[in-house]
């Protein structure tokens, strides 16, 4: 499958789970974060193929129930697959601009590196804070791709930096947003911590932030000289390699 650039993209349900091998630490900090105990109710929205639910299925028990919801059928297909078996799991699609629960639902809400790609972020933040209990908890992990560090050619870290916060996802910077868009959507917010994972390793990280796909497509869009593009790619292969990405993690609150 190619996009409209012509560049082939990766399968997204194999990419989702390369992506939450390579991101543990953080990963674990956001669960951590949920404060789990036996018998709550979870809501992981934008579960993708469902990677994160097992961790929090354990921590919850079968005295508690986890809830995920994607809007694409093929993510919702994989974690049905993965999770018939287990009757406090469910999977289910759905859209987090209009959440299919009632009122005062959940304890707690999470999301993790989904809000970037929504049309309307602060719907889907007062939609949150619908489906949550009084006094529930919301955790959310976003990226700021504008804080994307390779070490390298400076100003074409810069150049792919704006060409994918332009191009290639629609809310780039929302990492920094979340308190404020938290706040404004009715929530306390409690806490905001930074994370940023160090890749040392080329191939990983191409997998993983797309740095050759998404140089062709600057490439091809004109946003980058391929000579430019070509020998940028070629240096970051050469020697030592460091990229490192920023997330942001929310702590937040539904008032009693």
């Amino acid at each position: 499958m190619a996009n409209a650039l012509g560049v082939p993209s990766p399968d997204k349900v194999a990419y989702m789970a390369d992506v939450a091998a390579a991101a543990g630490d953080y990963k674990r900090q956001l669960l951590d974060l949920l404060e789990l105990e036996p018998g709550l109710t979870v809501l992981d929205l934008g579960c993708g193929p469902g990677e994160d639910v097992p961790a929090m299925a354990d921590a919850v028990t079968t005295s508690g129930r986890v809830v995920g919801v994607d809007i694409d059928p093929k993510m919702v297909e994989a974690a049905t697959s993965r999770f018939h078996d287990h009757p406090h799991v469910e999977i289910r699609l759905g859209d987090g601009l209009a959440l299919s629960f009632e009122d005062a639902t959940f304890d707690r809400a999470r999301m993790d590196r989904a809000l970037q790609h929504v049309a309307d972020p602060a719907t889907v933040l007062t939609e949150l804070r619908r489906v949550l209990k009084p006094g529930g908890l919301l955790r959310i992990g976003e990226p700021d791709w504008d804080s994307l560090v390779l070490d390298g050619d400076l100003e074409m870290n810069r150049a792919f930096n704006r060409f994918v916060c332009s191009t290639m996802v629609r809310n780039a910077t929302i990492g920094r947003q979340l308190a404020r868009l938290a706040h404004s959507a009715g929530f306390e917010v409690q806490a905001v911590h930074t994370v940023s994972p160090v890749f040392h390793d080329f191939a990983l990280a191409d997998n993983i932030f797309a740095l050759t796909r998404n140089t062709e497509r600057a490439i091809r869009a004109g946003a980058i000289e391929r000579a430019d593009g070509e020998r940028w790619l070629a240096e970051l292969q050469q020697g030592d390699f460091l990229a490192a990405p920023l997330m942001f993690l929310l702590s937040a609150r539904k008032p009693l």
